[in-house]
């Protein structure tokens, strides 16, 4: 039986207010506001909506411990229609990350960890026999809907006596497989200004707003010489807050500086959504209207720019015809206390706060 839904008086980032017609999951009209009809009516006002908000850093293999979170809780629960996960799974478990996906509410993609045992173990690239080719192509030829890219965490950590040598081996991949790299980046050795030279258009920066040593800017704020030449030749920034990974410092530096972020991620898994600094997407782009960014720079980097570097175009827009994939939001007045990873405090006067979502035919509202 055909079902119509109205989103009544909801508003655009653009500050337009219109009504949202769906009927049976797809979007049938947009109309001026007070106009749609249908068979059951929200009331919006005061709600704004965009397409469905897109989280490019997460982790959502929950039995990687403490480095995992269950898809919805991360995803539709947080008002993030689809998160893509930086890396959990290597060849060895992306056929049970597949499965889970399957299973949720949540669109899933992935980046596949160059190691193929994955966040198994934190010092997954310490070890260059755990970077099988074959097994490699073999998943990335099995998955091709949820694999969009290779991951490889290129910081002391990870790779210890490795070096770069799993950067030189995941950019063999990335030619064997067609698909782009997001290089997690932290502390040194290999120092970074090795690092970004290796890294070619389309690829992803993530964690570049990190305040550790080894960061893309230098001691007076400026930003490195190979992090101008990288955004240069179409290097993308993410950047996967994390619990270590972003400071207000540095991204106040970098917007001095005109090196704005691609895309907003939170790297966000169970411990630093509970207990902070990360606690959720909504959370993580309040930080960026508190840095000076507008609602509409800030919602389009979870919405139209992350789709496109994914090369799905209609998830980034609100479109007739297209199936509903839809973020609710409000946007408050008041006060309130924002932290970043190095433990400094920010008072917002904006808070974004997530009020549901529509996906796969399903009207979901907290």
């Amino acid at each position: 039986m055909e079902q119509t839904t109205v989103l009544r008086q909801v508003k655009l980032v653009s500050g337009e207010e219109i009504d949202i017609v769906i009927t049976n999951g797809v979007i049938a009209g947009i109309t001026a506001a007070g106009e749609g009809k249908g068979d059951a009516v929200w009331d919006g006002r005061g709600t704004y909506v965009s397409s469905g908000w897109i989280d490019m850093h997460v982790h959502a293999f929950p039995e990687f411990d403490p480095y995992g979170d269950d898809i919805d809780e991360i995803g539709v629960k947080q008002g993030v229609t689809t998160i893509v996960d930086a890396g959990s799974c290597g060849a060895d478990r992306i056929a049970d990350l597949a499965a889970s996906g399957r299973a949720a509410k949540t669109n899933l993609l992935a980046f596949m960890n160059i190691s193929r045992i994955g966040l198994e173990r934190v010092d997954e690239l310490s070890r260059l026999d755990w970077i099988d080719r074959g097994k490699a192509i073999e998943a990335v030829q099995a998955y091709p809907e949820l694999i969009v890219g290779l991951k490889a965490r290129i910081s002391r950590s990870v790779v210890k006596e490795s070096g770069l040598e799993p950067l030189r081996l995941a950019r063999g991949l990335s030619a064997d497989t067609g698909l782009p790299l997001m290089v997690h980046i932290g502390s040194a050795p290999p120092d970074i200004r090795d690092v970004i030279p290796l890294l070619e258009k389309g690829d992803i920066i993530t964690h570049y707003l990190n305040g550790k040593s080894n960061n893309l800017f230098d001691a007076d704020g400026r930003p490195l010489n190979v992090l101008t030449d990288a955004v240069r030749r179409g290097v993308h920034l993410d950047v996967g807050h994390g619990t270590a990974s972003f400071s207000f410092r540095v991204a106040e530096d970098a917007k001095r500086h005109g090196i704005h972020p691609d895309t907003i991620s939170t790297d966000i898994y169970r411990g630093n959504r509970l207990n902070g600094p990360v606690y959720s997407l909504a959370n993580v782009l309040s930080k960026f209207l508190s840095l000076g960014y507008s609602l509409e720079e800030t919602i389009s980097r979870v919405t139209v720019r992350a789709a496109q570097w994914l090369g799905r175009s209609e998830l980034g827009r609100i479109q007739v015809g297209d199936a509903a994939n839809l973020s609710l939001f409000t946007v408050s007045g008041e006060s309130a206390q924002l932290v970043d990873s190095e433990g400094v405090h920010r008072t917002a006067e904006q808070v974004i706060t997530t009020k549901g979502v529509v996906i796969h035919g399903e009207f979901i509202v907290f």
